[in-house]
């Protein structure tokens, strides 16, 4: 029986690495190989600054790193298979020659992710929680990476339209659940998989807060939780703030999550973030 309590160790096993409960979340960093994501769209389109980038933010404390090719922002356009792998290619391929890092690509596609995979990815991050591309669990099934799934309404262009549910943790749990399921039934041993509730996917502010204030009952699902709030509109609502003022609430929210046992989380401020979470951890502990 799957059980709630938060204090349960999930290990995350991918590419013979294990993954188990530290004193803080493990973190993610976000690089962006696109023109066009809501916060930093166009600052590392060149591969050898999104390589920069990315090294930098291992520097800084990221555990991850998390290569997207394609924005998924509300109303984002689709971009093609052949452009997004020319944008994220060059850019795994240059950071697995200089960091042992883990890199996740960041793709509903699974040509991409295969791409991606070859040049030494680790780990596929599909937002549409592995329903979009069929192809996809064929892909993670013939690897041993790690899967991140996710939960979206609808699709980006469509998201944000009029997200509507009757519960929005039960809805949301309940399809990761049945994803988690699927997955393991294609093959995939259930310890590669992490879930993700899609925070800004369909949601409205209030879905998204609601979502971050029961954490445990994500932890229904069996599997480590991932948190991906940085910089999101909902925090603009939460704390009147514009994107580019918004690092503060980022903040306060990884802490909080933190507190409920979330296993990852996804930011493009690691060293504000990195910081905060050890100084918290050691106020908790007096180590």
């Amino acid at each position: 029986m799957r059980q709630s309590d938060p204090t349960i160790e999930r290990t995350w096993r991918f590419d013979q690495t294990t993954w188990k409960n530290g004193p803080i979340p493990g973190i993610m960093g976000i690089v962006n190989v696109t023109p066009d994501s809501f916060s930093d769209g166009g600052c590392w389109i060149a591969p050898e600054r999104a390589i920069e980038h990315g090294l930098m933010l291992v520097e800084q404390g990221a555990d991850i790193l998390d290569i997207g090719g394609e924005s998924t922002r509300p109303g984002a356009s689709p971009v093609s298979e052949d452009e997004e792998i020319l944008r994220v290619r060059p850019v795994i391929e240059g950071l697995v020659k200089q960091t042992n890092a883990p890199i996740s690509i960041d793709t509903m596609k699974a040509s991409v992710a295969k791409v991606a995979l070859d040049a030494g990815a680790k780990i596929i991050n599909d937002v549409s929680g592995f329903d979009f591309d069929s192809e996809m669990i064929h892909v993670a099934s013939r690897s041993e990476c790690g899967v991140i799934i996710m939960h979206m309404l609808g699709t980006p262009q469509t998201m944000q339209d009029d997200p509507v549910y009757d519960d929005v943790v039960r809805e949301v749990s309940e399809y990761l659940s049945a994803r988690v399921d699927a997955i393991s039934q294609s093959g995939i041993d259930p310890e590669r998989i992490v879930i993700d509730p899609g925070i800004g996917f369909g949601k409205t502010a209030e879905h998204n807060l609601e979502l971050l204030t029961n954490i445990r009952r994500l932890h229904d699902t069996g599997r480590p939780v991932l948190i991906g709030h940085s910089r999101k509109r909902f925090l603009g609502k939460l704390i009147g703030r514009k994107l580019e003022e918004r690092l503060a609430g980022t903040v306060g929210v990884s802490i909080a999550l933190a507190q409920q046992s979330v296993k990852l989380i996804r930011v493009h401020d690691v060293a504000s973030v990195k910081d905060a979470l050890i100084a918290w951890k050691k106020l908790q502990t007096n180590d």
